[in-house]
């Protein structure tokens, strides 16, 4: 709940500092924080549920409009994920370099059902090695070793400084998805720490 409270925040915050970086513009004072400083960069996201690549680039015209591309594995559900957002950057007045950003996209990936649901996952050591068991429902726990296919939508909140005289820029986001998976279906948050090479 605390991470519902902190998006809508974030949400009605960013158009007020929008407007604010748009009157600084027509009033003809400082708007060095509005450009992004690359037009691509290339680098590693480490989050709570995943890590991974993350490239980002900005389209044509002075926007702010990116699409970021994230290629993330899972740590306990052993599998891999794509993630494609749109991304609205904003800069803020008077700190070069440093941007609000705020987007929506989707993802696929695909995951091994027993590694899945941490949570309902029952640990047995036998002579054969260690097994892991889903607990289902209707017929206890079963060994569940098929590869499924998962999708969903994502939201992303973020905040990123493009180094000076250096092509890094460091960013930390917070990225709620909602996923369907197998005839089941979550909400989940996540957030992370980026640092990608600029060009």
């Amino acid at each position: 709940m605390n991470y519902l409270r902190l998006t809508a925040f974030l949400l009605l915050l960013l158009p007020g500092l929008a407007a604010s970086a748009q009157s600084k513009k027509k009033s003809g004072g400082s708007s060095s924080g509005s450009g992004s400083g690359y037009s691509t960069g290339i680098g590693l996201r480490g989050g709570g549920y995943s890590s991974g690549l993350t490239i980002k680039h900005f389209l044509s015209g002075k926007n702010g409009v990116a699409i970021e591309g994230l290629l993330t594995t899972e740590y306990k559900a052993r599998g891999a994920r794509l993630t494609i957002l749109g991304e609205k950057h904003i800069g803020v007045p008077d700190a070069k370099g440093l941007q609000f950003y705020y987007g929506a996209g989707f993802h696929a990936g695909a995951y091994q059902g027993r590694y899945y649901f941490a949570d309902d996952r029952f640990y047995y050591k036998g002579r054969d090695g260690d097994k892991y068991f889903v607990k289902n429902n209707r017929n206890g726990y079963f060994y569940d070793e098929a590869t499924y296919i998962a999708f969903g939508a994502d939201l992303i909140l973020g905040l990123e400084y493009k180094l000076p005289d250096l092509p890094f820029v460091v960013g930390v986001d917070y990225k709620p998805f909602f996923e369907v998976y197998n005839g089941y279906n979550g909400f989940y948050n996540d957030a992370a720490v980026s640092l990608r090479y600029t060009f």
